[in-house]
């Protein structure tokens, strides 16, 4: 039906379109099952192809993978990297491991404002020996972001854990810690967040 409202009217093109399609997006095998059937991720899938009618040059996704399981988040990344070969994609996600498994080049866009653009392995570089990790009180926490700059916090086990950005070793209770991309997204984001309530 999609190929039809795309222009392809040769039947015979349009039966292999769909079936080359359904091929490569891994779902020829539930070709005659109901889409109210599919899993999150085979609907994904299957968007995808609707997508490729037509040979586009451009495909925008957005939060593709959201609320995938890990198997099925690994088989889009497979086919988001395939597509990428000969297609441009743009991907918008908040989804860290998104960002450093398909793209080659990325922007971290705060308050409409395009704040950080490069190769994600380039800009993880450029805070690599910069990140420091502590488990703290999170009745402490107030009193760390005061004097440094915490980019970061999550529990676990049931303690605080602060990510700080600094050249220097904060102090001696710190411990360095392995740079990734969502260090870089959060050492972007909250020096401008701070700025705007302060």
């Amino acid at each position: 039906h999609i190929a039809s409202l795309k222009g392809v009217s040769n039947k015979s093109e349009r039966k292999d379109l769909v079936e080359s399609l359904l091929n490569k997006t891994n779902l020829w095998h539930v070709r005659n099952k109901s889409l109210g059937t599919y899993s999150g991720g085979m609907k994904q899938r299957f968007g995808i192809a609707q997508a490729l009618i037509g040979d586009p040059s451009l495909i925008i996704v957005d939060e593709p993978t959201a609320g995938l399981d890990p198997a099925e988040r690994i088989r889009f990344h497979n086919l988001l990297s395939e597509i990428g070969e000969n297609t441009i994609v743009i991907l918008s996600t908040h989804i860290v491991d998104d960002v450093s498994n398909l793209c080659n080049n990325m922007a971290i866009i705060c308050l409409g404002e395009v704040v950080a653009k490069g190769n994600p392995s380039e800009l993880t570089e450029g805070i690599k020996g910069k990140i420091w990790k502590k488990g703290i009180e999170k009745g402490d926490l107030e009193e760390y972001q005061s004097e440094m700059q915490v980019i970061s916090t999550y529990l676990k086990a049931g303690q605080t854990i602060i990510h700080v950005l600094s050249d220097n070793k904060p102090d001696s209770t710190f411990e360095p810690s392995k740079a990734n991309l969502e260090d870089v997204y959060f050492a972007e984001i909250t020096s401008r967040m701070a700025l705007i309530t302060d």
